[in-house]
C-alpha cells in the first residue's frame, strides 16, 4: 500500500518548509559566515562538502554541509578512517549541527523537507528490506523523529523503525513535536557518536528481512 497524504501533507508543509528556510538562511546569515570563514581557517578548501543522496521516491540529489574532517590519507592514498579525521572543530560543528546548515538550500529548492527521515548514503540504497525502502516515500529531512530521539545513539534498525513510523504519521502537530526536540537534543548535545564510532558505523544490511503485512 502507498503513501497516502492527508491535509497537511498536501497542502501546508511544503510552504511551511520553505517558508522556515527561508526565515532560518536570513536570520542565521551571520552564523553561517562566521561558520564558513572558521571551517577555511582551520580544515581549508573546499568550505562545503557536497553528496549525492537519496531524496523522494530514491531520486538522488545533491546535499551541502560544512566539512568537519580533514582530506588525510595513508601511504595508497585512501581516505583515513573518520575517527581519524574528525578535528576537534569538526566534533563541535556536530554536536551543534551547524555543519547541517548549509542544507536549508535543498529545502529551499524542495529537494530536502524541515522534518523527515534524514538522507543517507546512495549505497544503501539496495541494502533495504521493503520495511526500511519505505522511508524513501517522502522527501528527506534536515531532521527527523530518529534524530530527536536518540540521533546516533540508536541502532539502524530503530532509525529506520522511526522513519516509517514517521512516514505513516506525518501531521503539523508531529513535526513541531519533532523540531523542538531535536533542539533539545542539540542544546543537550545527545547521540553524537554511536557507541562504537566517532560518527556512525557503516549499515551493512539487517539481520534478518522485514515486510509489510
Amino acid at each position: 500500500m502507498g503513501h497516502k497524504k492527508g491535509f497537511y501533507e498536501k497542502y501546508i508543509k511544503r510552504p511551511q518548509d520553505f517558508l522556515c528556510a527561508l526565515l532560518a538562511c536570513i536570520v542565521l546569515s551571520p552564523v553561517l559566515l562566521i561558520v564558513a570563514i572558521l571551517v577555511r581557517v582551520k580544515l581549508g578548501t573546499p568550505v562545503m562538502f557536497s553528496q549525492e543522496r537519496p531524496g523522494l521516491n530514491g531520486e538522488i540529489f545533491k546535499l551541502y554541509k560544512f566539512r568537519t574532517m580533514t582530506s588525510e590519507t595513508d601511504e595508497n592514498g585512501n581516505l583515513l578512517p573518520d575517527e581519524q579525521r574528525l578535528t576537534a572543530f569538526g566534533k563541535k560543528l556536530r554536536a551543534t549541527s551547524l555543519d547541517e546548515l548549509p542544507e536549508l538550500g535543498c529545502i529551499l529548492i524542495g529537494k530536502m523537507s524541515v522534518v523527515g527521515p534524514r538522507p543517507l548514503l546512495v549505497k544503501y540504497l539496495p541494502l533495504y528490506n521493503e520495511h526500511q525502502a519505505r522511508r524513501h516515500e517522502v522527501r528527506p529531512g534536515f531532521t527527523g523523529y530518529a534524530q530527536a530521539n536518540g540521533r546516533n545513539a540508536l541502532s539502524w534498525e530503530q532509525k529506520f523503525d522511526m522513519d516509517v513510523e514517521y512516514v505513516d504519521h506525518v501531521t503539523f502537530r508531529g513535526d513541531w513535536k519533532i523540531i523542538f526536540q531535536t533542539v533539545k537534543t542539540v542544546l543537550k548535545k545527545e547521540g553524537i557518536s554511536s557507541d562504537t564510532s566517532a560518527t556512525m558505523e557503516e549499515f551493512r544490511g539487517s539481520t534478518a528481512e522485514r515486510t509489510e503485512g
